[in-house]
């Protein structure tokens, strides 16, 4: 067997993992929640912290959240959203894994860049993902390419071609996916970086102060701004995930243009991350009881017709995946060889 043969089989390995992880989940959630941590959260307020500013997809999940998870853990308490924007969700998980209560009244929606955060950005980081405790995710993810109607792309292949000014925030997707597509695919982004979240950089787009985004959840784009599809407002052009979304038909992925192994492993390592694209987690400490309070009223979210029914009419795309599974892809990246780690890190914080 060649080097080659030997890793793009391990490439393969990593990628059949983590769908098997993500997707193997009708057994693993319970259809209602168990009694543990009763006594203590009766009459408790939960701190639903959201790492995300108001009016964007997460802040919509949030509070979706919010609506229906008190009622499904034991003891019924209260929850509210306390919205910690700062950095693309670093703020919220600092606090989280550092000065938040470890009694479990409070816990934190991030967003998924925190998987990969350390790479790029590890002076800031005051957090081991393997301490923190996960309660699960509310969804997985497919990040998009989107290109405002007035840039002159109109397909993929533009993307190599021409230029393209799209805004970011520093340290999560907007940022760290069209650099990588830059540094592996050859792709032509411009990042102008700065922005607090994907709502300023819409409004960025429709001032046409840039011209598109480099990743935007599509789940999130359908809920927040459905009218640029439906007045065609936006050409998307890219799809970044592990498996080709069906509603994006003909939209290529962004591991179709790899040519290496090396880079295929740099690309899946990435959008591993994707697969647990809404995490909510808590401090690390929490009380046995307490954390399995939490962790099994996150679960019982996946039959709860009332949960589900309330996201559908909101517009919100939601397939929660149990804390035990977002506890093997946390594992899957711990284990990814030092070298794709390092070529990685080295990618995303290229030209910067």
């Amino acid at each position: 067997m060649t080097r080659s043969t030997s890793h793009h089989r391990s490439a393969a390995r990593l990628v059949s993992a983590v769908i098997a992880a993500v997707t193997m989940l009708g057994s693993s959630f319970p259809l209602s929640a168990q009694p543990a941590g009763q006594n203590f959260y009766a009459g408790k307020q939960l701190t639903l912290i959201c790492g995300a500013a108001v009016g964007g997809g997460y802040d919509a999940l949030a509070r979706l959240l919010a609506r229906h998870l008190g009622r499904l853990i034991a003891g019924h308490p209260a929850v509210i959203v306390q919205n910690m924007p700062a950095a693309g969700s670093l703020a919220a998980a600092n606090y989280i894994a550092n000065t938040a209560p470890r009694d479990g009244t409070t816990i934190a929606l991030i967003q998924r860049g925190m998987l990969l955060t350390k790479l790029n950005n590890p002076g800031a980081v005051r957090f081991d993902l393997d301490k923190l405790n996960w309660i699960g995710s509310i969804s997985r993810e497919v990040g998009v390419v989107l290109a405002w109607h007035t840039a002159p792309h109109r397909k993929a292949q533009d993307l190599f071609e021409k230029e393209l000014i799209v805004g970011g925030t520093t340290g999560i997707d907007t940022e760290t996916t069209p650099r990588l597509l830059n540094a592996v695919l050859g792709t032509k982004f411009r990042i102008v970086a700065g922005y607090p979240g994907t709502v300023e950089i819409a409004l960025a787009m429709e001032r046409d102060e840039v011209q598109g985004i480099g990743d935007w959840a599509w789940s999130s784009l359908k809920s927040v701004r459905p009218s640029w599809l439906a007045e065609k407002k936006v050409n998307i052009l890219m799809q970044s995930t592990l498996q080709r979304d069906p509603e994006l038909h003909g939209v290529p992925l962004t591991l179709d243009f790899v040519k290496g192994d090396a880079d295929r492993r740099v690309m899946e390592l990435y959008l591993t991350q994707k697969t647990v694209a809404r995490p909510l987690i808590a401090p690390p400490g929490v009380p046995v009881d307490r954390l399995a309070a939490l962790r099994q009223a996150f679960a019982a979210l996946a039959r709860d017709r009332e949960f589900l029914a309330d996201a559908q009419k909101s517009n919100l795309d939601v397939s929660p995946v149990s804390g035990a599974e977002v506890d093997k892809v946390v594992a899957i990246i711990a284990s990814a060889s030092p070298e794709t780690f390092q070529r990685l890190g080295n990618d995303i914080t290229a030209a910067r």
